[in-house]
């Protein structure tokens, strides 16, 4: 278990005041110009020494992506941009963050902000995040009253400003592009990449968009060195992180922890085991809402990280753990995820725009076991032409979690189906 000195985030369950006076006793914005002063190039090389992987999803290297801004500011600003949008469903760790440490997203920014050569860091936050958005917003105050941000920031020359963006609850603009799109005040759809963000992003200036906790960590890796963080986890998989466990459990929680921890001890440890005992598990969604399902039998050994679940043909994604015990209809619950991915398409893509309505209404029909049972194979088939063929990954975020019930629970859809011709043949 991760020992409570390594913890990152010691306010996650807010039992002490988010304000500036208790961040900072915390260890908040310590000695943060003595970081500035080091420079933006050993700020990124740390990062990329560090280890640490993109905490939105992606799993991108975070060092490196800050390595692709312009070395020099020409014509055009540099931006930093945090994604705030968390909607992905069963992912509620960048809201805690908001609520209860809100400092250490600020200063986080101010680091990456100098490092990336950039003066502004736009916060865009999911619009259904009131009470959160206001408390990042007075944190910001807090943080400028100080002298923190602002002309100067922390006594270093720097100029530097963050500002708080509240969305309207789209699940689309959690893609970054997508969320450029909606901070220039457009309809939140996608962009063709490329050109990528760093090159052209935010009002067509080199941006970088950043998940809330690639960004929060970066204060603590900065200030305790690269080699403390990259001890935790697996090579490739390194770092501590926060986990949200929902579902079928004793004790749902959010809980930081070391990567590559064992997905069963995660769950007996903090989450007070599955309802009615491991036994009694039928399968978990390791990433939040799209990544695939896993039986119990792969739950049992799986190691929770990047690779490892990579290997088993699903991913970490947000490490939202969706825990579903035997008395779930596991088919219901994937037809109730399709109707949410149709719903939340932007529809700029056909395959999208027309193949999610069409897989949600088949797995209504699974649900019911009214289809045939070549239907499950052109099922199956439909997804894979809609994954990898749309601007953004919505479509395969949608298309995996059906996949993932077709690799691991065929014999259920099969049997529905069975038992609906049975019941028809004897009336």
């Amino acid at each position: 278990m991760l020992a409570d000195k390594d913890r990152i985030f010691t306010n996650l369950y807010g039992f002490e005041s988010w304000s500036l006076e208790a961040a900072r006793k915390r260890g908040a914005w310590d000695h943060t110009k003595a970081i500035l002063d080091k420079g933006g190039d050993w700020i990124i090389d740390e990062m990329k020494k560090s280890g640490l992987r993109g905490r939105g999803g992606a799993g991108f290297p975070t060092g490196m992506k800050w390595s692709f801004m312009p070395k020099e500011v020409k014509d055009r600003p540099h931006y930093l941009v945090v994604n705030a949008d968390e909607s992905e469903p069963g992912t509620c760790k960048d809201r805690d963050i908001l609520r209860h440490d809100p400092h250490l997203l600020v200063e986080g920014c101010l680091l990456a902000g100098f490092a990336m050569k950039a003066h502004a860091a736009y916060i865009y936050v999911r619009g259904e995040f009131y009470n959160e958005a206001q408390t990042l917003i007075a944190a910001v105050k807090e943080a400028r009253e100080a002298g923190l941000i602002g002309d100067n920031a922390c006594g270093s020359g720097w100029k530097f400003e963050v500002y708080v963006h509240r969305g309207a609850g789209a699940y689309i603009c959690g893609e970054e592009t997508a969320l450029l799109e909606s901070l220039e005040g457009k309809k939140g759809m996608p962009r063709l990449k490329p050109p990528f963000p760093a090159g052209a992003g935010l009002y067509g200036c080199p941006s970088t968009v950043n998940n809330v906790e690639s960004i929060a960590v970066a204060p603590t890796i900065l200030r305790r060195g690269a080699a403390w963080f990259a001890g935790f986890g697996r090579p490739n998989n390194t770092g501590t992180k926060l986990f949200c466990i929902s579902g079928h459990v004793n004790k749902p929680c959010n809980v930081e922890e070391a990567m590559s921890i064992p997905l069963k001890e995660l769950i007996e440890k903090h989450a007070g085991g599955v309802r009615g005992g491991w036994d009694n598990l039928l399968a978990v969604i390791p990433g939040g809402s799209s990544t695939p399902m896993l039986p119990k039998s792969i739950c049992d050994t799986v190691l929770m990280d990047f690779d490892a679940l990579k290997e088993h043909q699903t991913g970490l994604g947000t490490a939202a753990v969706i825990v579903m015990d035997k008395s779930t209809d596991i088919v219901k619950a994937i037809a109730r995820l399709a109707y949410f991915y149709k719903h939340e398409s932007c529809g700029q893509c056909t395959p999208c725009r027309e193949g999610l309505g069409w897989v949600w209404r088949v797995m209504e029909r699974m649900v019911t076991g009214d289809a045939r049972i070549e239907e499950i194979d052109s099922l199956y088939d439909v997804t894979k032409q809609i994954e990898g063929h749309t601007i953004c990954a919505l479509a395969d975020g949608a298309a995996w979690p059906v996949q993932g019930l077709i690799r691991h629970f065929r014999p259920e859809m099969e049997r529905r189906i069975r038992a609906r011709t049975e019941k028809l043949a004897a009336e």
